[in-house]
């Protein structure tokens, strides 16, 4: 997608650019357009929680008076009643991960059509990455029994490490449930690889199980980070068998992150530290904002935040917490502003992010806006983003709740709805389920960032990225007028209790 061509000129009066960026930008979905299928099946049960009086009556508030240059809010813990509502909204979540994998394979279906029986066999590496880490999270929970979640991963484990065709290491980005084999001809992917890892690296830490332990080692330490940067210090895209590497790279700030860190942490095929400063960080300024961003959808802000813990973390470019905190309620104020366009958009309902449309997989979101934007809310958007904007984002879940029982199903939210045109989407996306669960758990006791972050490769990563501590409390923000604010933390340890 040509940058210039993704800017819709009738929201630019409050967005601009910081230097002009040249070339193009790959988003790493674009394959699951495939994804557009109809599968045929049983309507499973709905997702009910029931809420207060005052709850229900909460009224939305002229979007004029919300549109404010955003300010970074004091610090705020979530109410009882929010997290009884993410509790049930995990268990829901979870039980995609459980009972849409193959126990055998332990690879988790890419998606699930949860108003018919569902007859696809597709997995997605990515899917079973968020899973795996789910699986953590679900006996955390006390949603499943420990034998059961450690024999399912060892299941996983095993099956990854002996049967799942790689090259290099690298996992090609669509197998079949059932027997591992790669299907449509995806690529060896570089960053849907490196999502499982996360989810493999954070079993090793969570089960200190010794099968689990020497399978984890085994199919990371197998992935050959050096083959994928032989000749550029950016990593590719991926790899097919039939045309070699892709010729798009991680040029530029988006999920890609994770991908950097793992490599650089690897102890067996270690990236060089100058591949984290090649990348490109493209400065964003929106109603008062300053940050680095992406012609991309918001989930390029929360992916790698999903397991990296980056609070009270700096390396020599941002704070990238921060950075996604002001991303976040700068794309909050986008869909506000699109309000006289789409009334379903207001404080109460917003978020837009890559997801299914009435016409298919989309990638869209803003600022700048990007794809054909017609009022459609992807409840994963505000799902990804509780760590940053708990508040907002808590507002928002409610609302869908509340309001939208179509919206509704076994495994928390369809992947998106349309209620301007009375439109709800049929199925569930596996990592847009996983990127709820995950941060739902890091916004309530940091749990997913805490385990993760005590394996090595990650550890490493970050100092040979040259990440250093700041001061819980002092964290800081560009604004746009280039000066640095000291401002509340939203995310210290402190806010966090085990519940």
């Amino acid at each position: 997608m040509d940058a210039k061509n993704l800017f819709d000129s009738g929201h630019g009066a409050r967005w601009k650019r910081s230097y002009e960026l040249s070339g193009k930008m790959c988003s790493r979905r674009e394959l699951l357009r495939r994804l557009a299928y109809t599968s045929s099946a049983a309507l499973l049960p709905g997702w009910r929680v029931f809420w207060t009086a005052e709850a229900k009556a909460e009224q939305y508030l002229d979007p004029e008076q919300e549109m404010h240059p955003a300010v970074l809010p004091p610090p705020s813990t979530l109410t009882e009643q929010d997290e009884a509502f993410l509790n049930d909204l995990e268990h829901a979540n979870f039980l995609f991960f459980w009972e849409q994998a193959n126990p055998k394979t332990g690879l988790i279906k890419d998606r699930c059509n949860v108003r018919a029986k569902d007859t696809s066999t597709v997995a997605s590496i990515a899917s079973t990455g968020f899973g795996l880490t789910a699986i953590c999270i679900g006996h955390k929970r006390g949603f499943i029994p420990y034998e059961q979640a450690r024999v399912r991963v060892v299941e996983a484990l095993s099956f990854l490490w002996h049967k799942v065709p790689t090259h290099r290491g690298f996992f090609f980005h669509f197998a079949d449930i059932n027997t591992g084999e790669r299907v449509w001809e995806s690529e060896a992917s570089s960053v849907d690889t490196a999502i499982l890892l996360c989810g493999v690296l954070s079993c090793r830490q969570y089960f200190q199980d010794r099968d689990i332990d020497a399978l984890a080692h085994a199919i990371f330490d197998r992935v050959d980070w050096t083959w994928l940067s032989e000749d550029t210090a950016l990593l590719s895209m991926g790899w097919t068998p039939e045309l070699g590497f892709i010729p798009s790279r991680w040029t530029f700030y988006s999920e890609l992150m994770m991908m950097y860190l793992l490599g650089m942490g690897s102890a067996s095929h270690p990236l060089k530290s100058d591949t984290w400063f090649a990348w490109k960080r493209t400065t964003f300024e929106y109603d008062g904002l300053r940050y680095i961003g992406s012609f991309a959808p918001l989930f390029v802000h929360q992916y790698s935040q999903a397991w990296f813990d980056f609070r009270h973390k700096r390396d020599r470019y941002a704070n990238y917490f921060e950075n996604s905190i002001a991303a976040t309620d700068a794309h909050r104020i986008f869909c506000l502003e699109l309000h006289s366009e789409f009334a379903d958009y207001t404080g109460a309902l917003w978020g837009i992010t890559a997801s299914d449309s009435e016409n298919g997989y989309v990638v869209w979101g803003g600022p700048p806006a990007i794809g054909p934007i017609d009022g459609t809310v992807v409840p994963c958007a505000a799902g990804g983003s509780l760590p940053f904007l708990p508040a907002e984002t808590m507002r928002v879940l409610r609302t869908i709740h509340d309001r939208y029982p179509k919206a509704l199903c076994r495994y928390g939210f369809v992947d998106a709805f349309n209620p301007l045109k009375d439109w709800y989407d049929t199925d569930v996306i596996g990592i847009d389920t996983g990127i709820t669960i995950l941060m739902a758990e890091n916004a309530r006791t940091g749990f997913v960032w805490e385990t993760f972050m005590k394996n090595p490769e990650a550890q490493r990563g970050m100092e040979l990225a040259g990440f250093k501590e700041e001061t819980p409390g002092t964290a800081q923000r560009t604004t746009a007028s280039g000066k640095r604010e000291t401002t509340p933390d939203r995310a210290g340890a402190s806010q966090y209790t085990s519940r």
